[in-house]
């Protein structure tokens, strides 16, 4: 089963090499613009409802990536570890489903009831949102921190250092960055790069 998943995810991650490249987007410090974009349950969700919150752990992700079915779990634990202290997650989907069908709204919503989601699952069709991040795999992780009304990028990249097996990880990117900044200190490590599936991107 192990070699199964490595294969997977090796064919994966060639096929993010030559996936289309969305034009650069946000880095570490930047001010994150609002967005809106229609969650699994058919409400639309803003970052902006968020305002109350302490951060956002915003993850773009999708239904049929080997590297995000070995992560969906971790994502869940991050949701329960870190909401009740103010960093809830929220999801996004921006593959189109033209070239991947298993990543249909349809199929999101499937997904979603299947594993119990208790956090938002976006889709965002244009794929503008994805754009403006620099959304580049799945899954890709922006921590945001609310500082006043707006949202500021503080960490982009892996959720940790092992894709393969949660327990192996010794390097947990997203909790570090977020207990850092719970504890009002420098966010240890800013950038890693996201490895995963690379985000089916229309060409126009």
């Amino acid at each position: 089963m192990k070699k199964k998943l490595n294969l997977l995810m090796l064919t994966a991650a060639i096929a993010a090499l030559v996936a289309f490249a969305p034009p650069k987007g946000y880095e570490v410090g930047d001010r994150v613009e609002n967005f809106t974009l229609k969650n699994v349950d058919g409400k639309m969700v803003s970052l902006a409802d968020y305002k109350d919150q302490k951060g956002v752990i915003l993850i773009f992700d999708c239904n049929t990536c080997p590297y995000s079915k070995a992560y969906n779990d971790r994502i869940i634990g991050l949701h329960k570890k870190y909401q009740p202290k103010g960093f809830p997650v929220v999801t996004i989907n921006a593959n189109d489903p033209k070239l991947s069908p298993g990543d249909s709204f349809e199929q999101m919503v499937a997904r979603a009831k299947s594993k119990n989601y208790t956090f938002p699952y976006l889709f965002d069709e244009t794929q503008e949102v994805a754009r403006a991040f620099g959304a580049t795999n799945t899954p890709h992780v922006y921590v945001l921190a609310r500082s006043g009304n707006d949202f500021v990028v503080s960490y982009i990249g892996a959720i940790d250092n092992n894709p393969q097996q949660a327990d192996a990880a010794d390097k947990r990117y997203v909790e570090d960055a977020i207990e850092a900044l719970l504890a009002g200190k420098k966010v240890p490590t800013q950038k890693t790069r996201a490895v995963g599936c690379g985000i089916k991107y229309r060409n126009a």
